[in-house]
């Protein structure tokens, strides 16, 4: 069914400001159209979304335009500001709220947009529901009469809101006294919740990213680019340092010698320590074979999801499991919250940290990462199916299989469209740097000449 949507991508609408669908004019009749399904789904009273954002300067512009849409619905509306996709989701939730909406493009520079939904759980919203607003969308935008028109508020106490709820996740015997962390906010939508929801646990914190402007979020910093942070953590001597995102739903980390903790050893680190005991965890095609291999002889299951937050938690409940991740640092704790939270999965990784009276590093030392190299070949223009085209075409298919002959059980390939760039990513991996780049650069060769 994803693959009948006409704007939808893996993770919400996304593209240039100023672009597609990332227009003023476009994205009024978006907040139009999912007034109208909220309206379609619940006729007993008005339907009230929540609206969020991250620091990039645009925001302002799609904020004012989703308002308008929706209250030419009939949708009365929540204005919540700058603050991390998470927080919306859990806001959503505690405010009963039908809908929520993030205006972000999450990692992706400031000249990039995008707009997430969530339902009235705190939830990414389904398939069904992506299509039902596109399916609005393309109808004539028709208002409610002028007595039938929703209403907007501010939400003033929404940051303290949602540092109250990080802080009530945080479980350990002791606080973080002791402990000196370097926090990366990417000048992004944690720049103000993050460094005082550590500060308040105990932590000593050096904050750096914390100074958007509009422009900066992402650039050099965050989640996305981690020079910056290890080298203040080296230099400031810190215990760990821990990076953000621009919209705060991912998490990296780095130990005390200055070493990447990605989205796979964050997730090893919690199923391994879990104060509970973990039948099995959720990961994607792009997890490390070395999670998949320490996990198994901790005996802990491991299966893997398509990538996307979305996908590794339709697999969790499918499963019942509460831990799941993307090695790029989307970490899900459902024993905390219902969806992908930078500083919770932080919070749960210090947890650790303190009740095991052990550092990051040695902690994740129980995992082995295997060595995987990756070539994204860009194409001149994405199309709706590049997924299936590429799934299909036969000289690709036999380099594939030619390719896995060679590495046996030693490796593993994965080739893939990405879902918000006009890209296709090669991906191949094994024990060994030398003996997989020659597969992995004739696999990229292959894709080049079919597709670009």
């Amino acid at each position: 069914m994803a693959s009948d949507k006409k704007y939808f991508g893996t993770d919400g609408i996304r593209d240039k400001v100023g672009q597609g669908l990332i227009r003023p004019d476009q994205i009024l009749k978006l907040g139009w159209a999912l007034g109208q399904v909220l309206q379609g789904a619940d006729k007993t009273e008005r339907p009230s979304v929540m609206i969020g954002k991250d620091t990039r300067v645009s925001g302002y512009l799609f904020e004012s335009a989703l308002e308008a849409g929706l209250i030419a619905a009939g949708v009365d509306v929540l204005l919540l500001g700058p603050m991390p996709t998470p927080a919306i989701a859990y806001l959503t939730e505690t405010f009963h709220a039908s809908a929520g909406i993030v205006i972000s493009a999450s990692h992706n520079p400031h000249h990039d947009n995008g707009i997430k939904f969530f339902n009235h759980a705190g939830q990414k919203i389904s398939d069904e529901m992506e299509l039902a607003i596109e399916q609005a969308f393309d109808r004539p935008m028709v208002m409610v009469d002028s007595e039938a028109l929703g209403r907007a508020r501010r939400v003033d106490d929404a940051p303290g809101r949602y540092i109250e709820f990080c802080k009530s996740t945080y479980r350990a015997p002791k606080k973080l006294d002791g402990l000196k962390l370097v926090l990366d906010c990417a000048n992004g939508a944690t720049y103000h919740i993050a460094p005082n929801v550590f500060r308040e646990l105990g932590a000593q914190v050096v904050a750096i990213g914390d100074q958007p402007d509009g422009i900066n979020i992402n650039q050099a910093c965050g989640a996305t680019d981690l020079a910056r942070l290890q080298t203040c953590v080296l230099e400031s001597k810190a215990d760990l340092g821990i990076a953000f995102d621009g919209d705060g739903d991912r998490v990296m980390m780095v130990d005390d010698a200055g070493q990447v903790v990605d989205g796979d050893e964050l997730l090893y680190v919690l199923a391994s320590y879990s104060e509970t005991e973990v039948e099995g965890v959720v990961g994607t095609v792009m997890s490390n074979l070395g999670l998949e291999k320490a996990l198994t002889d901790r005996g802990i299951a491991f299966h893997r999801a398509q990538v996307g937050d979305r996908y590794v938690m339709r697999a969790l409940n499918d499963r019942g499991w509460l831990f799941g991740a993307e090695n790029s640092g989307h970490v899900l704790c459902l024993n905390r919250i219902g969806t992908g939270d930078g500083i919770v999965a932080a919070l749960q990784v210090l947890s650790v940290v303190v009740q095991m009276g052990q550092t990051l590093a040695r902690l994740k030392a129980g995992m082995k990462k295997y060595p995987q190299l990756m070539e994204n070949v860009r194409l001149n223009a994405s199309s709706p199916d590049l997924k299936q085209r590429v799934k299909d075409n036969e000289a690709l298919n036999a380099a594939m299989e030619q390719a896995q002959q060679a590495l046996g059980s030693r490796g593993r390939i994965l080739i893939r469209p990405s879902g918000t760039e006009p890209l296709i990513r090669v991906m191949v991996e094994g024990d060994d740097v030398e003996w997989i780049e020659p597969q992995l650069k004739s696999l990229a060769e292959v894709v080049r000449t079919e597709f670009s």
